[in-house]
């Protein structure tokens, strides 16, 4: 271990100290806490109920949360990362701004060796204690030395690797400090409420360069040949988001209308592949700042792709990171969807430097207030910034992923009480970002797009560098059009103010006061879950009821729930979208005259579910099958969702939902394409596990019969829009894995071509998944896609080949695959979780898969850190489509040997029960009335076709 006396070269002195700020200086050394002394305790508590630090003494602070009786309001760093050693040492220097007298300064470190102080290592927790008391009102600076290890995990300061094309190995080292890893990278006040500015200094060799939040200002040359890189101070910031990285990188820079410098940085080699994300970046910090209206307050923006990361993308200010699929493009090889998925990602962090950044949630409870914003905003910049990607075609998807979740009574509030870090963890999943992206659209079109523009500007506005909570958000959405000094001279909030009063009634949602956003917007965070609407026409009279939609055999959970509901609904009488707000368990409406059909939450605007009861949704069936473009693409993918949702829960016959499924034949949107298939092909996944050959071929039959026209359109090229590139895809896919002849014919012969050339034959880029899979499934197909997988440059390209060779029928290849991303030096270890649950999704290696799962979860746990969304994807992933009792006992039984500290307490083992458990009772009344459909059907089509 290295001494922390060792500290940053040039720096001496002892390695915790306290000053006070005031002339003369004053110089107090803390010194160890002993029961006898006088300190005083932050908590009043008595010594005998307190913790026991590492040295045996009374720890002077029982909670996890630190106290408020101190806030830092600078921090002067100065860090050494030693990359061919793989460790660091630092000096802090924190100004502390003292609000109660006291004794004590309690704040973070995680596995650092700090001299002369009290440590709680179970709380991340250090202890500075002094027997002169700090004074209230005055100012005072901690000095700390300190030193550790880098991380060889991918958060807190952590080592990276990537290898050359001549296969040299080059070290760099980075940061990732969301949601509590600052901690361990230098002591600090590692809460999101306790925001200050920083001022960075890094040493490295010259070999190197540093980057930071900020511009360096200098470089001081050092004894021994090293250099120390000054960084400019920071704006007042949460810890979470400082970010620093010392490499071997290039970068290219653009500066952007409003004078901000863009760089975008990258190993040497793939520099030349950051062209469209530079562009994109340019573009889309310009929209934010003209869209906020709010300048973007720090003079440059850098994008770093790092080899080695874990989740998709940070959004440290000023310096945002990304995994290399999410930020390097190749116009050749990359596809539509790449193209798609990097613009979505840029665009979700640069729309957290507002959101998130300048504007923090107090705590991580209203996690959402960040993500939820970052996730919706992708959309809203895209759709005005590249009208070219459509990416309205997609935004669904993310509301039905949100129901998966939430439809489980282990699902939580999108605003949810945490407290330690595997809790706030498990924030970082498909409520917070996806449900919390869904209801934030909902309010806009419920409020209308400019009441809601208006209102989040005057939020960002009234809370910049400061923390909020929920509430302060629905304030800020309600009576924009009362004055708000705030709002002075922005035009566009006059102008729809002065046209708002001249509207009529009609246009209200509902006959009262003004909207109480608070009131309505509660009910959607502060309760887990969603509505399930039932709609029952009678005439003109529509009766409405909602409840919670719940997957589960005890109804007990669902009691007690009401949401306010803005309810859309459109008629076969009329093409207008009419409003209204379910405030009650029941209401009636009426409608003008009675009709054919109604459809309820339009576009799915809404975030609740639909049940057509009584003869409804044989109309919309009926609808459907003879005038299906009647709706939109949208509405029809959420009828798909729902009526086949609805059979889990028994409101609606597995016969019906199929009957509704056949129109399918016909569809040519990609949402009503996609989800048609994300609700049939599960089915025979189930069927997988069961051993049920017979009916688990019928069942994929159906599937290529009821898509066979839409895919024996596809082209093997790469023509049209992003939306028809991307369908392409996923169809040529799933019909080679489903062994469509003719797909299957074409895709071998071009893997063999492509073959034939070594690779150097160009493939059109939204055809390679289905070749590669082909290809993959004889074993020296295999072997030369995984040689030109270990030697390719290009990140898209080795995305789709590593998907490829999961999918193969070899089990020997699948658990060599996986055995190498856990080494992490052939194949990296960030992608592991994708490997092991696409292996898992693969008939030929669910098996392998859970036992992989078992036999390396210590291991993984301790890289991907417990209650991650990398740890959650790889528990629901690898179990979801069991369904048999002897696999329930096995997942029950591995996971309830685990202890709290091995994970046993995680939201995510719960969702894996609760699923499997539903999948059981599913199948078991669901397979007889499949086989009589399936079979009825079958009789249909050869009587016509006698």
């Amino acid at each position: 271990m290295i001494s922390a006396e060792a500290a940053c070269r040039g720096r001496s002195g002892p390695a915790s100290v306290v000053t006070m700020l005031v002339a003369p200086l004053l110089l107090v050394l803390f010194v160890p806490f002993s029961p006898s002394s006088g300190a005083q305790l932050p908590n009043q508590a008595k010594a005998k109920d307190l913790p026991i630090a590492t040295n045996g003494q009374p720890f002077p602070w029982d909670r996890m949360r630190l106290p408020t009786t101190v806030t830092p309001l600078h921090y002067d760093l100065a860090i050494h990362p030693n990359l061919t050693t793989l460790d660091f040492t630092g000096v802090v220097r924190i100004e502390l701004d003292v609000h109660e007298d006291t004794n004590t300064v309690i704040l973070h470190a995680k596995q650092m060796q700090i001299s002369n102080v009290l440590e709680y290592p179970r709380f991340h927790q250090l202890a500075l204690l002094s027997d002169s008391m700090l004074i209230k009102g005055r100012k005072y600076e901690v000095h700390l030395a300190f030193a550790a290890n880098l991380s060889d995990s991918f958060h807190g300061f952590y080592k990276g690797s990537y290898r050359t094309s001549s296969g040299e190995v080059r070290v760099l080292a980075s940061t990732q400090f969301e949601a509590t890893f600052a901690r361990g990278a230098f002591p600090c006040f590692d809460e999101p409420a306790f925001k200050a500015n920083f001022t960075i200094r890094i040493i490295r060799e010259p070999r190197h360069i540093a980057i930071s939040n900020m511009p360096m200002v200098k470089t001081v040359e050092l004894p021994g040949g090293l250099l120390e890189d000054h960084f400019d101070t920071t704006v007042k910031m949460s810890t979470y988001l400082v970010a620093y990285i010392v490499s071997d990188f290039k970068s290219v820079s653009k500066t952007t209308q409003h004078g901000v410098k863009i760089s975008i940085y990258a190993v040497p080699e793939k520099i030349d592949q950051t062209a469209f994300a530079l562009d994109a970046a340019v573009k889309l910090l310009d929209f934010y700042d003209d869209y906020f209206d709010i300048p973007y307050p720090l003079p440059k923006q850098d994008l770093a792709a790092i080899p080695d990361f874990q989740s998709g993308a940070m959004e440290n200010w000023g310096l945002t990171t990304y995994r290399e699929t999410g930020l390097l493009f190749d116009p050749e090889k990359s596809s539509a969807s790449d193209k798609l998925g990097i613009t979505k990602v840029i665009a979700h962090e640069l729309a957290h430097q507002w959101f998130g950044n300048l504007v923090t949630m107090e705590w991580w409870n209203d996690l959402w207030l960040n993500e939820g914003f970052a996730k919706f905003m992708e959309f809203i910049s895209l759709d005005i910034t590249y009208p070219e990607l459509h990416v309205d075609d997609f935004f669904l998807a993310k509301c039905f992923e949100a129901m998966e979740v939430d439809s489980l009574s282990s699902s939580h509030p999108v605003s949810t009480p945490v407290e330690n870090p595997t809790q706030i963890q498990e924030m970082f999943d498909d409520v917070s970002y996806d449900k919390g992206a869904c209801i934030l659209n909902m309010l806009r079109d419920f409020l209308t797009p400019e009441a809601f523009e208006i209102g989040i500007v005057r939020y960002l506005k009234r809370y910049s560098y400061q923390n909020t909570v929920n509430s302060h958000l629905w304030e800020s959405l309600t009576n924009i059009c009362s004055s708000d000094d705030l709002d002075e001279g922005r035009l566009k909030h006059t102008e729809f103010c002065s046209k708002r009063k001249t509207q009529t009634g009609a246009s209200k949602w509902y006959s009262g006061d003004e909207l109480d956003v608070r009131a309505i917007m509660d009910t959607w965070t502060l309760q887990e879950g969603f509505p399930l609407v039932t709609v029952e026409v009678r005439g003109r009279e529509v009766r409405l009821s909602q409840e919670r939609y719940l997957k589960t055999d005890d109804p007990s959970p669902s009691e007690g729930f009401l949401w306010q509901i803005p309810l859309t609904y459109k008629t076969s009488a009329s093409n207008t979208v009419h409003r209204f707000l379910l405030k009650t368990k029941t209401d009636v409406l009426f409608l003008p005259e009675e009709v054919d059909w109604v459809k309820f939450n339009v576009d799915m605007s809404g975030y609740y579910m639909v049940h057509y009861a009584g003869e409804g949704w044989n109309s919309v069936i009926k609808l459907l099958q003879h005038n299906h473009t009647a709706l939109s693409g949208n509405d029809r993918a959420n009828l798909i969702h729902n009526v086949f949702q609805l059979v889990s829960i028994e409101k609606v016959r597995l016969d019906t939902a199929l009957e509704l499924s056949l129109y399918l034949s016909r569809e040519t949107k990609i949402m009503a394409v996609t989800q048609g298939f994300g609700e049939l092909v599960p089915l025979y996944k189930l069927m997988e596990k069961r051993d049920m050959k017979v009916l688990e071929n019928q069942m994929k039959s159906y599937i290529v019969d009821l898509f066979q026209d839409l895919i024996d359109q596809q082209e093997w090229n790469d023509s049209g829009s992003v939306s028809q590139r991307v369908l392409r895809s996923y169809l040529l896919l799933f019909a080679c894995v489903r062994n469509y002849a003719p797909c299957v014919t074409k895709a071998t012969q071009l893997f063999n071509q492509w073959k034939d050339s070594d690779g150097t034959m160009s493939l059109p880029v939204d055809i390679t998944m289905a070749v590669f899979v082909i290809g993959a499934r004889m074993p020296e197909g295999w072997d030369f896609l995984f040689e030109k997988y270990r030697h390719s440059l290009q990140m898209s390209v080795k995305s789709r080949m590593k998907t490829a060779m999961a999918v193969s029928p070899l089990q020997d290849k699948l658990k060599w695959m996986m055995e190498q991303s856990l080494i992490g030096e052939i194949m990296k270890t960030q992608d592991l979780p994708d490997v092991v649950v696409s292996v898992s999704k693969n008939p030929h290696g669910y098996q392998l898969a859970w036992d992989f799962l078992r036999a390396n979860w210590h291991t993984m746990i301790k890289k991907f850190d417990l209650g991650s969304h990398t740890i959650s994807h790889l528990v629901t992933g690898v179990t979801n489509q069991y369904s048999t009792r002897e696999m329930l006992d096995e997942v029950r039984n591995f996971f309830g040997s685990l202890t709290e500290e091995t994970g046993s307490e995680m939201r995510c083992i719960q969702q894996a029960y609760e699923t499997i458990e539903d999948n059981i009772r599913w199948t078991d009344k669901n397979l007889p009335l499949l086989q009589a459909w399936l079979d009825k059907r079958n009789r249909r089509v050869f009587h016509e076709d006698l």
